[in-house]
Protein backbone atom coordinates (compact mmCIF):
# COMPACT_ATOMS: atom_id res chain seq x y z
CA UNK A 1 0.00 0.00 0.00
CA UNK A 2 2.65 2.27 -0.20
CA UNK A 3 2.32 5.83 -1.57
CA UNK A 4 5.59 7.22 -3.99
CA UNK A 5 6.37 10.50 -5.32
CA UNK A 6 8.40 10.35 -8.24
CA UNK A 7 9.80 13.88 -8.70
CA UNK A 8 12.54 15.74 -10.37
CA UNK A 9 13.20 18.36 -13.23
CA UNK A 10 12.06 18.01 -16.77
CA UNK A 11 14.25 15.29 -18.75
CA UNK A 12 15.07 13.11 -15.84
CA UNK A 13 12.21 10.46 -16.96
CA UNK A 14 9.71 10.49 -14.47
CA UNK A 15 6.89 9.83 -16.80
CA UNK A 16 8.94 6.72 -18.66
CA UNK A 17 9.54 5.41 -15.39
CA UNK A 18 5.68 5.67 -14.50
CA UNK A 19 4.93 4.22 -18.06
CA UNK A 20 7.28 1.33 -16.88
CA UNK A 21 5.44 0.93 -13.68
CA UNK A 22 2.00 0.83 -15.12
CA UNK A 23 3.41 -2.30 -17.72
CA UNK A 24 4.16 -4.35 -14.69
CA UNK A 25 0.74 -3.61 -13.19
CA UNK A 26 1.06 -0.71 -10.29
CA UNK A 27 -1.25 2.08 -10.23
CA UNK A 28 0.88 5.31 -11.25
CA UNK A 29 -0.55 8.93 -11.97
CA UNK A 30 0.72 11.41 -13.78
CA UNK A 31 -0.05 15.03 -12.52
CA UNK A 32 0.97 16.68 -15.42
CA UNK A 33 -2.47 16.35 -16.81
CA UNK A 34 -5.48 19.02 -16.56
CA UNK A 35 -7.67 16.45 -13.96
CA UNK A 36 -4.49 16.97 -11.09
CA UNK A 37 -3.36 19.98 -12.17
CA UNK A 38 -4.43 23.24 -12.99
CA UNK A 39 -2.79 27.13 -13.45
CA UNK A 40 -2.49 29.74 -11.08
CA UNK A 41 -1.28 33.33 -10.50
CA UNK A 42 1.71 33.07 -8.08
CA UNK A 43 2.17 35.92 -5.25
CA UNK A 44 4.74 37.88 -7.78
CA UNK A 45 2.12 37.75 -10.48
CA UNK A 46 3.45 34.56 -12.74
CA UNK A 47 1.59 31.91 -14.14
CA UNK A 48 2.22 28.74 -12.08
CA UNK A 49 1.04 25.21 -12.63
CA UNK A 50 0.00 23.48 -9.19
CA UNK A 51 -1.56 20.32 -8.28
CA UNK A 52 -5.22 20.34 -7.81
CA UNK A 53 -5.34 19.71 -4.39
CA UNK A 54 -8.72 18.54 -3.56
CA UNK A 55 -8.28 16.06 -6.30
CA UNK A 56 -5.07 15.10 -4.73
CA UNK A 57 -6.19 14.67 -1.01
CA UNK A 58 -8.94 12.83 -2.36
CA UNK A 59 -6.07 10.29 -4.86
CA UNK A 60 -4.07 9.76 -1.50
CA UNK A 61 -6.76 9.21 1.31
CA UNK A 62 -8.77 7.04 -1.59
CA UNK A 63 -5.78 4.61 -2.13
CA UNK A 64 -6.05 1.17 0.28
CA UNK A 65 -5.01 -1.33 -2.26
CA UNK A 66 -1.01 -1.89 -3.97
CA UNK A 67 1.61 0.74 -4.29
CA UNK A 68 0.54 4.06 -5.69
CA UNK A 69 3.24 5.99 -7.67
CA UNK A 70 2.56 9.69 -8.57
CA UNK A 71 4.74 11.58 -10.54
CA UNK A 72 4.78 15.69 -10.96
CA UNK A 73 7.14 18.30 -10.09
CA UNK A 74 5.10 21.19 -8.70
CA UNK A 75 5.18 24.25 -6.25
CA UNK A 76 2.55 22.63 -3.59
CA UNK A 77 3.82 19.26 -3.97
CA UNK A 78 5.45 20.14 -0.20
CA UNK A 79 1.90 20.21 1.31
CA UNK A 80 1.44 16.50 0.42
CA UNK A 81 4.61 15.30 1.62
CA UNK A 82 3.31 13.51 4.75
CA UNK A 83 0.72 11.91 2.90
CA UNK A 84 3.48 9.69 0.75
CA UNK A 85 5.70 6.83 2.35
CA UNK A 86 8.65 7.63 0.19
CA UNK A 87 8.85 11.00 -1.96
CA UNK A 88 11.53 9.96 -4.52
CA UNK A 89 13.99 12.78 -6.42
CA UNK A 90 14.59 11.67 -10.01
CA UNK A 91 18.24 13.09 -10.97
CA UNK A 92 20.57 13.29 -13.88
CA UNK A 93 23.27 15.35 -15.57
CA UNK A 94 22.36 18.71 -17.52
CA UNK A 95 23.40 16.91 -20.39
CA UNK A 96 21.59 13.74 -20.22
CA UNK A 97 18.05 16.05 -19.19
CA UNK A 98 18.81 18.16 -22.68
CA UNK A 99 19.21 15.36 -24.84
CA UNK A 100 16.18 13.64 -23.80
CA UNK A 101 14.00 16.47 -23.79
CA UNK A 102 15.24 16.94 -27.44
CA UNK A 103 14.60 13.61 -28.46
CA UNK A 104 11.07 13.09 -27.17
CA UNK A 105 8.38 13.35 -28.98
CA UNK A 106 5.31 12.67 -26.52
CA UNK A 107 6.00 16.39 -24.73
CA UNK A 108 6.99 19.72 -26.58
CA UNK A 109 7.94 21.39 -23.26
CA UNK A 110 12.13 22.01 -24.02
CA UNK A 111 12.24 22.81 -27.41
CA UNK A 112 12.62 25.90 -27.18
CA UNK A 113 15.44 28.07 -26.30
CA UNK A 114 13.95 29.81 -23.67
CA UNK A 115 12.54 26.40 -22.09
CA UNK A 116 15.80 25.06 -21.96
CA UNK A 117 17.05 28.06 -20.55
CA UNK A 118 14.20 27.63 -17.96
CA UNK A 119 15.22 23.47 -17.49
CA UNK A 120 18.90 24.96 -16.44
CA UNK A 121 17.59 27.16 -14.22
CA UNK A 122 15.14 24.89 -12.22
CA UNK A 123 18.12 22.62 -12.54
CA UNK A 124 20.33 25.16 -10.36
CA UNK A 125 17.17 26.85 -8.10
CA UNK A 126 14.66 23.97 -7.81
CA UNK A 127 16.28 20.73 -7.94
CA UNK A 128 18.42 21.38 -4.85
CA UNK A 129 15.11 22.27 -2.76
CA UNK A 130 13.57 19.35 -3.93
CA UNK A 131 17.09 17.35 -3.00
CA UNK A 132 16.87 19.04 0.31
CA UNK A 133 13.25 17.05 1.44
CA UNK A 134 13.31 13.77 -0.83
CA UNK A 135 13.87 10.70 0.87
CA UNK A 136 15.45 9.17 -1.75
CA UNK A 137 17.27 10.08 -4.45
CA UNK A 138 17.82 7.97 -7.78
CA UNK A 139 20.60 9.00 -10.21
CA UNK A 140 18.07 8.91 -13.38
CA UNK A 141 20.72 8.39 -16.06
CA UNK A 142 21.33 4.75 -14.93
CA UNK A 143 19.20 2.34 -17.75
CA UNK A 144 15.08 2.46 -17.17
CA UNK A 145 15.59 -1.65 -15.73
CA UNK A 146 17.27 -0.65 -12.50
CA UNK A 147 15.14 2.74 -12.07
CA UNK A 148 12.03 1.04 -12.23
CA UNK A 149 13.49 -1.80 -10.28
CA UNK A 150 14.64 0.47 -7.57
CA UNK A 151 11.26 2.11 -7.21
CA UNK A 152 9.50 -0.81 -7.69
CA UNK A 153 11.77 -2.11 -4.37
CA UNK A 154 9.94 0.47 -2.53
CA UNK A 155 6.15 -1.00 -2.96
Amino acid sequence: MAKVLITGMSGTGKSTALKALAARGHRTVDTDTGEWSHWVTAPDGSPDWVWREDAMAALLEGHRDGALFVAGCRSNQGRFYPRFDHVVLLSAPAAVMLARIAARVDNPYGKSPEEREAVLRDLAQVEPLLRATATLEIDASAPLDTVVARLEALA
